[in-house]
């Protein structure tokens, strides 16, 4: 395991936040529930440079003055992994 992603799982339970949790997503009527497990080791994959940015950007969530919060936080990355997939799902 990556030490940014234990970063990322000891941020987590420091913030009581339960990394199984799940969110579903609504796409065309077909629902996808994403833990942020797999959310998070998604964004493990990607370069440490990558991986660096989603934890920090995961930080700040909890400071943000819009209230964002960590689990909006994981909505937003789900959505772009969904987005992702299903672009590259596309016929053209």
């Amino acid at each position: 395991m990556s030490k940014t992603k234990e970063k990322c799982i000891d941020f987590l339970e420091k913030h009581n936040i339960n990394i199984d949790s799940e969110i579903d997503f609504d796409v065309n009527g077909e629902v996808h529930t994403l833990s942020f497990r797999y959310i998070m080791d998604a964004f493990m994959m990607a370069s440490e440079e990558s991986q660096l940015v989603f934890l920090s950007a995961l930080e700040k969530s909890t400071d943000s003055k819009d209230g964002m919060g960590i689990e909006r936080f994981f909505e937003g990355m789900g959505q772009l992994l969904l987005l992702t997939h299903l672009s590259k799902n596309i016929e053209v």
